[in-house]
């Protein structure tokens, strides 16, 4: 039995004209190929989801989107207005007559449906690896860092992050006595294993 979501209902209401029959019709269209669908407002926008995530669908000021969770296994079907593929978020309906035939688009929802039935998974993205950041000390600065045996130990030991944080607030003076009083405090807080920005990160 079909699960709607008065939520929907709502939403297709607020939409703009054109979109309303764009809406209520995909919405049917998901309905009649996955019986067992529910219907969830996701980022505020109405999604369906049947053995995890399955399509979703939104509605702008003149276009409206409908795409597939696994857009990426599932074939192409173009809209008539020349547009990005049914099915993946990119692409803009802007009419119902830019829809392609029922026909086609129960047939793509049915792909995407056997996709989740079978438990067939988004490939995983490659993760490059990250290579190490270097960051450039102002030769003042290291050299004031070096004189201090703790501040040295700490800032060796400290992530890139703190690192750069501390050669732009170094780096970001303009006076001559205003890096110098940067210098001498950062050197203080360096000895102390603090980061420059250590007031804020227990709050």
């Amino acid at each position: 039995m079909a699960t709607k979501n008065p939520a929907f209902d709502a939403y297709i209401a607020k939409a703009q004209p054109f979109a309303q029959p764009i809406l209520r019709k995909l919405r049917t269209l998901v309905h009649k190929a996955v019986p067992g669908v529910t219907e969830e407002l996701k980022w505020s926008t109405p999604h369906f989801t049947y053995k995890g995530m399955f399509c979703g669908m939104a509605a702008f000021k003149a276009h409206c989107i409908f795409g597939f969770w696994k857009s990426g296994l599932l074939p192409k079907i173009g809209l008539r207005n020349g547009g990005a593929p049914l099915g993946a978020f990119r692409s803009k309906i802007t009419s119902i007559d830019d829809l392609p035939s029922d026909a086609s688009i129960l047939k793509l929802l049915k792909a995407a449906k056997r996709l989740n039935d079978d438990g067939v998974e988004l490939p995983k993205r490659k993760v490059k690896p990250v290579r190490d950041r270097v960051v450039t000390v102002p030769p003042a600065f290291m050299k004031a860092i070096k004189a201090n045996k703790k501040a040295h130990a700490a800032f060796a030991k400290f992530p890139y992050s703190h690192k750069k944080e501390y050669v732009q607030w170094i780096t970001e003076a303009k006076r001559p006595e205003t890096r110098d009083r940067r210098v001498a405090q950062a050197i203080e807080w360096m000895a102390e294993g603090k980061s420059r920005n250590w007031k804020y990160e227990n709050c």
